[in-house]
């Protein structure tokens, strides 16, 4: 799995998918349109280095995802607000007479302000207190912060289940499969479709659920070693310590989404468990908005290395799929279209003709709008294509080209070889006829000088006949003739032999 960077949040009819400092929502409008909205996040560590350290990037990371998480979930929000608006109550009177504009947030950030000390006090005071309770009877410390911390994980998950049997939350949960099983698809390097992201899991190793478990577990390590005996201080230390617990945890969390190894994954394994409580599966059209929402700040098609066909045009099989989806979109958008007209019944038809024409001028707009960014595209990719083409073929004629100056420098070289090979057998040739003529000259020479002495001693031994009284001093005088005629011989025999 390549860790691609993107998180996620699941909305209110919809998801939040952030990258880096941009970030986007889309959310499905009652209407089944989904609308997207990009927007940027500048964090505080961009400016201040300190924040990039170990420990205190998580603290910044938790309160900046929870600020992040709650204008995302107002906006979503806005879309599902009642036409006809309830009549304003008192403290809403007295709100809006003191704080005029301002009284929308200040009313947001009470509510906030009431979440943070429910939770505080369900999550944090009351297992401290519990387990202070049982303190009485267990004698141990540090068993007496293992059951503080068994308490908290057991209140949380009868929270998960509670607030999932109701209608809201268990859409919110189906988007949340959805935005897993997106991030999934892109991180198994599969293209990001519909039909490929239903098989993906549920489950993520970087999820806020598993955020949570590894939050608990790290409370409990920490509690078994600061100890009080001083009531308030102990129930202080568990709310003082929060950032820093949240802080050792995101390096859990950031760690085990780069490494895949044995121990992560069984430490990991709880909080993957528990998402089985917090996500659902999601339909088609909740996938669907999932895609809008992670096309709008990341490049899938870049991560995997994916290159759009020449003609720009889908294959059949993903044609099919998207002409099922729409048909399925069509068939819910008639039921949602004929439960809201049984339902609005008692409506005026001059607010259903204007919403209609509304709606209707919308639609043609974004369809023209769509159409022209298609053909747009469309040019764009042939200009493109006709370019990659025409380097190409430049490409090829240069690549011919050197094949063809290669050719002749083999030929030549060739040519070459061969040249100096008939050179040197040429003077072989001349050579080995050279020693040839040597060696017959030797031996004409040779026969000569031996017929010579052949005649010679022919003539001495005729003439020793002829006088025999001067034989002696004759025969004499030739034998050393003869002798140094036949040292002479053997010389130059040695000689012809040797060339």
């Amino acid at each position: 799995m390549k860790p691609s960077g993107i998180g996620g949040q699941a909305v209110i009819e919809g998801v939040m998918m952030k990258n880096k400092e941009r970030y986007a929502i889309a959310v499905r409008k009652p209407d089944n349109e989904i609308i997207v909205k990009e927007d940027s996040f500048n964090s505080i560590a961009d400016k201040h280095k300190v924040w990039k350290l170990p420990i205190l990037r998580g603290v910044l990371a938790f309160a900046e995802s929870m600020s992040i998480g709650i204008k995302t979930l107002n906006f979503s929000a806005s879309f599902y607000e009642e036409e006809e608006t309830a009549k304003e109550s008192k403290v809403d009177k007295a709100l809006s007479k003191v704080f005029k504009d301002k009284a929308e947030a200040i009313l947001a950030a009470i509510t906030m302000i009431i979440a943070v000390v429910l939770a505080v006090g369900i999550f944090i005071v009351l297992p401290a207190f519990a387990a202070t309770q049982l303190g009485k009877v267990i004698s141990s410390d540090s068993l007496v912060a293992l059951v503080e911390g068994i308490i908290r994980i057991v209140i949380f998950v009868l929270y998960v289940v509670a607030i999932s049997q109701l209608k809201d939350i268990k859409r919110v949960f189906m988007y949340h499969g959805a935005e897993h099983k997106t991030i999934n698809c892109i991180e198994n390097g599969f293209e990001l479709t519909v039909e490929n992201v239903k098989w993906q899991s549920r489950q993520h190793k970087r999820c806020g659920t598993s955020f949570l478990f590894i939050v608990m577990f790290v409370s409990v390590i920490f509690f078994m070693f600061i100890r009080t005996d001083i009531t308030w201080l102990r129930y202080a230390s568990r709310i003082i310590l929060i950032p820093v617990i949240a802080g050792i945890s995101y390096e859990f969390i950031r760690f085990a989404g780069r490494n895949d190894s044995i121990a992560v994954r069984v430490l990991s394994k709880p909080g993957m468990w528990l998402q089985g409580l917090t996500t659902r599966e999601p339909d088609n059209d909740m996938i669907e908005v999932a895609i809008k929402s992670v096309e709008a700040v990341f490049n899938w098609k870049g991560f995997l290395g994916v290159e759009d066909n020449e003609t720009g045009e889908a294959s059949a099989d993903e044609s099919k799929t998207l002409s099922k989806a729409k048909q399925s979109a069509v068939r819910e958008t008639k039921g949602k279209s004929n439960s809201q007209a049984k339902n609005s019944g008692n409506k005026s038809t001059s607010k259903n003709t204007q919403n209609n024409s509304k709606s209707a001028q919308a639609k043609s707009a974004q369809k023209t709008g769509s159409n022209n960014k298609n053909t747009n595209s469309q040019n764009n990719k042939n200009i493109e294509n006709k370019n990659i083409k025409s380097d190409n073929s430049i490409k090829s004629e240069k690549s011919n080209q050197k094949q063809v100056d290669n050719q002749k420098q083999e030929s030549t070289q060739k040519q070459e070889s061969t040249q100096k090979q008939n050179s040197s057998a040429r003077n072989n040739k001349k050579s080995t006829s050279g020693k040839k003529d040597r060696a017959n000259t030797a031996r004409s020479n040779n026969q000569k000088k031996a017929e010579d002495n052949k005649a010679v001693r022919e003539t001495s031994a005729t003439s020793m006949r002829m006088e025999p009284l001067q034989a002696r001093d004759i025969f004499e005088e030739e034998d050393e003739i003869l002798r140094a005629l036949d040292d002479f011989v053997a010389v130059t025999d040695e000689a012809a032999k040797k060339d």
